[in-house]
C-alpha cells in the first residue's frame, strides 16, 4: 500500500494529499501496469521461447494460423503479475472487495496455468479434464458467491439490477449464489473461447474494462449514484483501481500480443481475466450489463454452442468453423479485419453499455 505511505506525507506535503482520490490512483493504476506489462514482457517472452513453451498450431483450422505455430503462449502471465504489483502499490488492501478481486483472479487463472501446463509442458492435447477443470471454476464462483452472499455490509446481497429501468430489483433469494457462478463461469470461458486471433480477446477485454471502470466508479460514489440513480454500493469504489490495473496490463500486453503476435495470452490469461470481469459484476450487480458490454464474448460462446447443438442433432454445421471468428476467416476476412470490426462492435456495446446510466 505504497499509496497509504505517501498519503500520510499530506500533513507535511499538501500535494501528497491527492493519493486519497480513487480518481488520481486509478491513473497511477493504468500507467504503472501498462508499465509493467512492457518491461517485464519482452524477458518472459524469451523465458518462454528458451524453455520450449510454444503454441502448437491445430491443422483443421484456417491454414493461415499454421505459421503461428512455435509462438510463445502462456502470456497471461505477463498481465497478471502487472495487475498483482500494481494493485499492491496503489490499491486499499483494507478493502475487502480488493481482496476477493484478487482471489479471483489468481484463482481462475492457476486453472488455466494448470491446463497450459499439461498442453504445453506434458504436451498433452486435451490438457486438464473437462471435469476438473469446471469443477475447479464452479467450486472457486462458490466461494465467492457465497462469500458476498452473506456479506452483511452489502445491502443487496441477493438482488439483481436491470438496466435502463430505475431501481427495478429482482430479489433472487438464496438462488443468487447459482446465479453468480453461472455469472463468473460463463465469463471466464467466454473470454478463453474469443481467445483464438492475434489480439482479440485481450482488445475487446480491455474495451469492457474501460466501460466498467466508470460503471464501478460511478455505484462506488453516493452523489453520482444519486444523480443516475443507479445503486450505490459502499466500498466498490475502490475497484475503480483494480479495473485500471487491469486495463494498464492489458495494454501493455496487447503491444507484444497484436496481430503477428509475439507471444500468446494462454488459459492463464483468458480464464483469469474473465472470471474476474465476471466477480467485478457480481460484486457491483452489474450482472446484465457484463453481458451487453461483453456481447462479442456471448456471441462467440452462443456460436459454438449452436455449432455443438447442430451438428449433433442434425450432423449439419451452422458456421464453417466455430467460434465464430474463425468462421469468417474461412469466408476469406483477413484477421487483422475480423480484429478490427469485432472491436468496433465491442465499443458499440460499451457506449450502449453506459448510455443504461442516463436511459431510465
Amino acid at each position: 500500500m505504497l499509496y497509504k505511505a505517501l498519503y500520510s506525507l499530506h500533513n507535511l506535503l499538501t500535494p501528497a494529499n491527492v493519493f486519497r482520490y480513487i480518481t488520481f490512483r486509478t491513473a497511477l493504476a493504468i500507467i504503472t501496469a501498462m508499465l509493467l506489462s512492457l518491461l517485464i514482457g519482452p524477458r518472459i517472452i524469451e523465458f518462454l521461447r528458451k524453455v520450449s513453451v510454444t503454441q502448437q498450431i491445430r491443422d483443421d483450422g484456417p491454414q493461415t494460423h499454421l505459421k503461428k505455430s512455435g509462438t510463445p503462449t502462456m502470456g497471461g502471465l505477463i498481465i497478471v503479475i502487472a495487475i498483482l504489483i500494481t494493485v499492491l502499490l496503489w490499491g486499499d488492501l483494507e478493502n475487502m472487495y480488493v481482496w476477493v478481486m484478487l482471489c479471483s483472479l489468481i484463482s481462475f487463472s492457476g486453472i488455466g496455468l494448470l491446463d497450459d501446463y499439461l498442453k504445453v509442458v506434458r504436451k498433452n492435447p486435451k490438457g486438464l479434464r473437462a471435469c476438473y477443470k469446471f469443477g475447479g471454476q464452479i467450486g472457486i464462483a462458490l466461494i465467492i458467491g457465497a462469500v458476498l452472499y452473506f456479506n452483511p455490509k452489502d445491502p443487496y446481497n441477493d438482488v439483481l439490477s436491470i438496466p435502463f429501468f430505475k431501481r427495478w430489483l429482482i430479489d433472487l433469494g438464496w438462488f443468487y449464489i447459482p446465479f453468480s457462478v453461472i455469472v463468473m463461469v460463463g465469463s471466464s470461458n467466454a473470454v478463453n473461447l474469443t481467445d483464438g486471433i492475434d489480439g482479440l480477446a485481450i482488445g475487446l477485454v480491455g474495451i469492457a474494462l474501460l466501460a466498467n471502470m466508470i460503471l464501478v466508479y460511478i455505484s462506488g460514489n453516493v452523489k453520482f449514484a444519486q444523480y443516475l440513480q443507479v445503486l450505490y454500493l459502499q466500498g466498490t469504489g475502490e475497484l475503480t483501481v483494480i479495473c485500471g490495473a487491469m486495463l494498464g496490463a492489458a495494454l501493455g500486453f496487447l503491444w507484444f500480443n497484436a496481430y503477428p503476435a509475439d507471444i500468446f495470452m494462454g488459459d492463464v490469461g483468458s480464464l483469469g481475466l474473465g472470471g474476474a470481469l465476471g466477480t467485478l459484476a457480481v460484486i457491483t450487480k452489474h450482472e446484465i450489463v457484463l453481458a451487453l458490454v461483453g456481447g462479442i464474448f456471448v456471441i462467440e460462446t452462443l456460436s459454438v454452442v449452436f455449432q455443438v447443438a447442430s451438428f449433433k442433432l442434425t450432423g449439419k454445421r451452422i458456421f464453417r468453423m466455430a467460434p465464430i471468428h474463425h468462421h469468417f476467416e474461412l469466408k476469406g476476412w483477413h484477421e487483422s479485419k475480423v480484429i478490427i470490426r469485432f472491436w468496433i462492435v465491442g465499443i458499440m456495446l460499451a457506449l450502449l453499455s453506459l448510455a443504461s446510466l442516463k436511459l431510465r
